[in-house]
Order: structure tokens, then C-alpha cells, then sequence
């Protein structure tokens, strides 16, 4: 379908009065062009391309791969990608890291963090990337990175695109425009962006410095889990999640490209934009979605569902049921089950988990310290669970029904077990005492009473 798309955007200044379009829906197929006629109908590579353009394919997919997995996109482009390529020199990563990347020992505990302020000098989106966990291994595309981004300054005649793996941004203060090859994505807290492998952007401050997480997915492109009995309808909905429409950029002026790939942080100079995209088609393109339109699931007489059941995204390992990431949010919800101990059990499990807050509070952990820009990390198989405070108020409240409202926490969910950065572990946000809380939950056992 073609779609009205905004003018071409040409240089998108900080606040700049553009309004973004989007096509709604998950994994379609898409067609959209910014000029009438850009985009060639019944072939993807015409020996001429309208407007001059060329025609270049995006792949993120082995050429072989199944339908339902295979994923691709046209582009017509003002200059193809290795037009935009210099001299590439390896820059520094400041505290960007990738796995493998065993840089701390920490003793095997449950951990968390206090919000690290937004710093106040000057650092783009590459420049104030915090890498707090890494698992797995880029280079086999498994596992993924852990980020905390911090952005006080909006990136000028710079642009950036991962190899290693593809961006699941979740803002937590702030807002950002992500302006890319396939079009501009404005996100706000609330909401999330998703930025595959190989995409070209450039990130730019809306209103103020931002905050947020980020995980750096280096395994199976993030897609919607299967609801098996659930059957056709809630959690996330297809037509809730928006993709951009084509906007693009012909601009001549000293600009600089960087690249992540191998780990390392590479980059270029070039004399133009790279976001020259004029009209796209295709399954393989960024997106967003508003995580206020989960619709959740949830036991409605006793009993606590797996947390599974809040699943917004998942990246597919090579095991059946056993996933690389699973992204599960933590949202408004009514809480109703009779004679149940309604926050997350205590457990230990073979999946890893960091957690981060948006806004609000999270109902396992109601005895502070678990503040909105947080986190925290419960590795595999170590144990984990509500605090005293929560145990002894959801073990003793009367049970009526009773909403959730005004909270948003998530988590990274991965089947790799999670190495601690240096950053994160001599960072004076470490809460060195929360390993212990476990031990202010107190012995009610008594064999007279059953």
C-alpha cells in the first residue's frame, strides 16, 4: 500500500516542526515513497530507477530463510551504502562494551542499582552509552547487551548504524527522535523503538537530555511470541505497533559515519547525508510501539501465571520455547485472584533477568530502593523475590480486587547468564547491601499451627 509521507525532512534541527508519519501493523509488508512515482511497481531492480535513484536490498535474513522468518527491503536511495563509506579508523568505545566481555567478579547475588543522574556535559547517544551487563557472544549472533543511554546533546552531521545487533530503545526521561534511513521515529517515555541490524539513524534530543535502557540484541530479530491457547487477541496487537513512512535527506556537507561491528566502534568522514532513502518496500524496517497499549493477561480466580504471559517481544534461539531475549513488561493491570500471593513468587530460574523502571513502583519491591531510571539483576539460577515489605503486605492485606496504576517496569530476559561490567560494578550507584535483603524476611514457621 502506498501511504502519504511527509515531505523530505532535508536537515532535522533539534525541535524541528515536523510531524512523523507511520504505517501501523507488525512484520508487513510495506510500501511508501516521498516522491510520486520513486518506488518501481512489479520489479524491485529496473535497469532505471525513477528519479536517478538507485536501488539497493537490505537483508536481515539469510537469502534462504523460511517466509515467516525471512526479512528484507528495497531501497531507493540518492547514493547507495558503499557510496557512503571512507577511510573507516577505529575510535574509542568509551563505555561501550560487547560480549564477550568479562571485565568483573562479583559475588553471586541478587544486584541493583540506583539511577545514575544524567551527566551534564555534552555526550551524543554513542558518547553516553553505559553498558551495565553482557552475555553471550556477538560474533555468534547470541546473546545481547545491557545499556543504560544517556543523551544531553543531539547528534549533528553524525550518524551511526550496529552491526552487531539490532536496538530495542526504552526512554525512561526525555524524548527522541530517531531520524532513520526509513523514515523518523519520535519516542517519549511509555514507548519503545526497535532499530535493526545494519539500519542507518541519527538521535536527536526533542525536549531536553534523555534517559533510558537499551539492549543491543545479538541473536534472532525480535518478533511477537506465539499466544498458543490465549488464541488471536491481546498482549501486544499487530496494528498497534508503527513503522515510518519514506522520508529522506539530499544534503551535501561535511558529515561522519560511525559503525559497530566486531565490538568496535569504527568511523568515517563523509561530504553528505546517508539518510537518502526517497522510497522503500519490504518486511525489514524500525519501529515503535506504545507499551500503554499492552493489552495484559492474567489469573482471575487463584494462583500467579508465569511472568511469560507479559511477553511484548521475543528473540528466537535455535531451541524451540527456549528464547535468546524475551522483552516482559510490567504494567497497569487488575489484580483479582482469591486466596493468592499476588506479587512474583520467590524462585530461581534458568533465565537471567535485568529490570529496569520506567515510572512508578513495582509491586515485588515496595520497600524502596528500586527507583524509575534503576536496575537490577537476578542471574540465572540464583534466587530472587519480594522483599519484607512485600511479602508481609501481600501475605496479611485483605484480598479484594485492587489495580495496579501508574507503574512500568520491564525486563531483559535472557538464557545467557549476565557478566557485570567495570562501569556497572565500581559505579557508587551499586547498592552493595541489596544482596542481603533476603535476610529481613522472617521465620514464621510453627509445627502446632498448620
Amino acid at each position: 500500500m502506498n501511504v502519504q509521507t511527509p515531505a523530505a525532512f532535508g536537515h532535522v534541527a533539534t525541535g524541528s516542526g515536523i510531524t512523523p508519519g507511520y504505517m501501523s501493523g507488525f512484520g508487513n509488508g510495506f510500501e511508501t515513497e516521498a516522491l510520486p512515482g520513486a518506488l518501481p511497481v512489479g520489479r524491485n531492480s529496473p535497469q532505471k530507477c525513477p528519479y536517478g535513484l538507485y536501488a539497493e536490498q537490505l537483508s536481515g535474513s539469510p537469502f534462504t530463510a523460511p517466509r515467516t522468518t525471512n526479512e528484507r527491503s528495497w531501497l531507493y536511495r540518492i547514493r547507495p551504502t558503499v557510496s557512503h563509506w571512507g577511510a573507516f579508523k577505529k575510535v574509542d568505545n568509551g563505555l561501550w562494551r560487547t560480549a564477550p566481555a568479562h571485565e568483573a567478579d562479583l559475588p553471586i547475588a541478587p544486584l541493583r542499582w540506583d539511577p545514575i543522574e544524567i551527566p551534564a556535559e555534552p555526550l551524543s547517544f554513542i558518547e553516553g552509552l553505559r553498558t551495565m551487563t553482557t552475555c553471550g557472544d556477538a560474533g555468534s549472533q547470541a546473546g545481547m547487551g545491557a545499556h543504560l543511554f544517556f543523551v544531553t546533546r543531539s547528534m549533528q552531521d553524525e550518524y551511526f548504524y550496529n552491526a552487531d545487533g539490532e536496538m530495542l530503545f526504552v526512554p525512561q526521561q526525555g524524548e527522541l527522535r530517531l531520524a532513520t534511513e526509513f523514515g523518523i521515529i519520535d519516542i517519549e517515555p511509555g514507548e519503545i523503538a526497535v532499530i535493526p541490524r545494519g539500519v542507518k539513524i541519527r538521535v536527536e534530543l526533542l525536549n531536553g537530555p534523555a534517559r533510558g535502557y537499551l539492549c543491543e540484541n545479538y541473536g534472532g530479530a525480535f518478533t511477537l511470541p506465539e499466544r498458543g491457547p490465549i488464541g488471536a487477541n491481546c498482549m501486544a496487537n499487530q496494528r498497534d505497533f508503527l513503522t515510518p513512512v519514506a522520508a529522506y535527506e539530499d544534503r551535501d556537507a561535511p558529515s561522519r559515519m560511525f559503525v559497530k561491528w566486531g565490538g568496535q566502534l569504527w568511523a568515517c568522514d563523509l561530504d553528505h547525508s546517508p539518510l537518502d532513502v526517497v522510497a522503500w518496500h519490504g518486511n525489514y524496517a524500525p519501529y515503535k510501539y506504545d507499551l500503554r497499549k499492552y493489552s495484559p493477561v492474567g489469573p482471575i480466580l487463584f494462583d500467579h501465571a508465569d511472568p511469560s504471559i507479559f511477553t511484548v517481544l521475543t528473540s528466537p534461539s535455535e531451541t524451540p520455547g527456549t528464547a535468546n531475549i524475551d522483552f516482559v513488561l510490567f504494567s497497569d493491570r487488575w489484580l483479582v485472584a482469591e486466596n493468592t500471593f499476588r506479587p512474583p513468587w520467590y524462585h530461581m530460574n534458568v533465565m537471567s533477568e535485568f529490570m529496569g523502571l520506567v515510572y512508578g513502583v513495582y509491586d515485588a519491591k515496595t520497600g524502596g530502593g528500586f527507583a524509575p531510571g534503576g536496575v537490577s539483576l537476578h542471574n540465572m539460577m540464583l534466587p530472587h523475590g519480594p522483599d519484607r515489605d512485600a511479602f508481609e503486605r501481600a501475605s496479611n492485606v485483605e484480598l479484594k480486587p485492587h489495580k495496579l496504576e501508574g507503574t512500568l517496569a520491564f525486563m531483559f530476559e535472557t538464557r545467557f547468564p549476565q557478566r557485570v561490567t567495570r562501569f556497572a560494578a565500581e559505579h557508587p550507584a551499586f547498592q552493595r547491601s541489596y544482596a542481603g535483603y533476603g535476610r529481613a524476611l522472617e521465620k514464621h514457621f510453627d509445627p502446632t499451627r498448620p
